[in-house]
């Protein structure tokens, strides 16, 4: 059944074949030198951003980080932890910077919860953070306690 619009005598599964198609269509009813002349010429975009983004990303914050087990606080706002344990938990050094949608729990706010990090977070000299991709499943489970959701953390939230 032809369309409504088609007058063409042309075949009617190919509505417009005696006017040149679609192509020919989209001619008479826009400026296709125009288009032409505006059109972008750069290259066309990589739609694989997704390993810019993983080459951006740190794997680690190993550079940035003190164990728990030197640091005198933790000793004591996590008693239940042995040496051997605080050796595997690292704390983020002041100034540290957070990455965008990692999660991680402020040993100085455990009533918090864990959250996750966005826009250019940094650990600050109130914060005591712990990554949880530095940390083994075990001993974030034994930190921060097991089932509970990560918040997302907005600016200004808490300081």
């Amino acid at each position: 059944m032809p369309r409504a619009d088609d007058r063409s005598t042309g075949d009617a599964r190919q509505p417009y074949s005696d006017q040149g198609g679609p192509q020919g269509r989209h001619a008479q009813t826009h400026d296709v030198r125009r288009e032409e002349a505006t059109r972008s010429k750069a290259q066309p975009h990589d739609e694989n951003f997704a390993e810019d983004l993983v080459e951006a990303r740190s794997a680690d914050h190993a550079d940035d980080t003190i164990l728990a087990s030197s640091d005198k606080e933790a000793r004591a706002d996590l008693p239940e932890l042995s040496t051997d344990d605080l050796k595997r938990l690292p704390i983020l050094t002041v100034g540290s910077r957070l990455d965008q949608g990692s999660v991680y729990v402020d040993l100085n706010d455990l009533g918090r919860g864990p959250f996750k990090a966005v826009g250019d977070q940094e650990a600050g000299p109130t914060n005591r953070y712990v990554a949880k991709r530095d940390t083994d499943y075990e001993m974030w489970d034994r930190v921060v306690g097991q089932g509970r959701p990560a918040e997302v953390e907005r600016p200004g939230q808490h300081s």
